[in-house]
Order: C-alpha cells, then sequence, then structure tokens
C-alpha cells in the first residue's frame, strides 16, 4: 500500500496581503514548515502544488524531498489545486492532505491518521478539541472523485455523507491556519 502526501500551496495570498508561502515564521518560510512535517511522517511520496508565486517558491523555500507540482488553474478554485495534487500522485493508494498554511502541523497527527486506515471508510480526518481539520486521508475509491472537482470545492465538501473516520490529535501539533499577518504574529508569539 502506497500513500502520497499531498501540501496544498497554490494560493494567492490575498488576505494576506503578500506571497505567505513565503512569510518567515521562526526562521524559516512558512510552507517550509508544512513540508518538514511531511518529510517526517511515514508517507511514501509528498507533492506539494504550487500556483500563486510558484516560481519564487520554488526558489526560496527548501521542499524537503517533496515534488512540486504547478497547477495551472489556481485562480479558479482550491478543486483545480486538489485535481492536480491527486493526479500526480495516481499511483498511490491513499492521500493525505495538508494545507502549505498550517506551519504547526505535527508529524505525529499524520502518523494518527494513518493508523486508522484500512477499515471501511473511504477517508480519516485529524480533529482538535472534537473541530475537523488536517491532515485528511483519502482512500483510493474517494481518489477518482477528486478528479471531478471543479472551482473552489475542496477536499470538506468530499467528506459529506461518505464513511468517514475521525480521529483526536489533540496535543499533536495545531491546526491553526495562516491567512492573515496577524495570524501569523499570533503564531510566532504562541
Amino acid at each position: 500500500m502506497t500513500v502520497g502526501g499531498l501540501v496544498l500551496a497554490a494560493g494567492g495570498s490575498t488576505r494576506f496581503g503578500a506571497p505567505k508561502q513565503l512569510a518567515t515564521l521562526d526562521g524559516r518560510p512558512l510552507l517550509e514548515h508544512v513540508l518538514i512535517a511531511m518529510e517526517a511522517a511515514p508517507l511514501d511520496r509528498v507533492v506539494v502544488v504550487l500556483g500563486a508565486h510558484a516560481d519564487d517558491v520554488r526558489e526560496q523555500v527548501p521542499l524537503h524531498g517533496a515534488e512540486p507540482v504547478v497547477c495551472a488553474d489556481w485562480e479558479k478554485g482550491m478543486g483545480y489545486s486538489l485535481r492536480a495534487g491527486v493526479d500526480a500522485l495516481s499511483g498511490c493508494d491513499g492521500v493525505v492532505i495538508a494545507l502549505g498554511d498550517q506551519p504547526r502541523l505535527s508529524p505525529a497527527a499524520v502518523e494518527r491518521v494513518l493508523s486508522q486506515r484500512g477499515r471501511d471508510e473511504l477517508a480519516v480526518r485529524a480533529t482538535y478539541g472534537g473541530v475537523p481539520g488536517h491532515p485528511v486521508l483519502l482512500e483510493r475509491r474517494l481518489l477518482a472523485i477528486v478528479r471531478e472537482l471543479r472551482g473552489d470545492t475542496g477536499a470538506r465538501e468530499l467528506l459529506h455523507g461518505i464513511p468517514l473516520r475521525e480521529v483526536a490529535c489533540d496535543g499533536l501539533g495545531s491546526p491553526a491556519d495562516v491567512d492573515t499577518p496577524e495570524a501569523l504574529a499570533a503564531l510566532s508569539v504562541g
């Protein structure tokens, strides 16, 4: 069974006001934190989907073994980025999705989500304090549906009404994401 890791980092950082993939947290680009976590997790390979600022990200962010995939249609919505990543991981039996703006993702959370696979569910999703978050594991049977996504439809919409297992990842990193400079400042202090 091969499991790929997929980091979504194609967005234009509109609310942030600058390329947040490149914003600095603890002396590293924001995106690098997630890539380090995915590299340390028990995954067979990792891809990072880029779009806006792709050239700058490739030049300035150490990818830690992740394969860059540029989504030409990133401006059309997250569904296109998700499809590009799943297509790049087409030989995998499952895909673990992480967001490039969640720098406190823990490899232990990825491992915990992976430990819950192999049952009848089509997906496994981390929760923090009972609130759904990332990482999210999609099994092969669900990946074909991902390839049909359009617009701003992400994995969250796919998970409604399907067999899904939620696994508590409390104490294993943080689900906090960075959408604004204020959110980045809060993580820097925390």
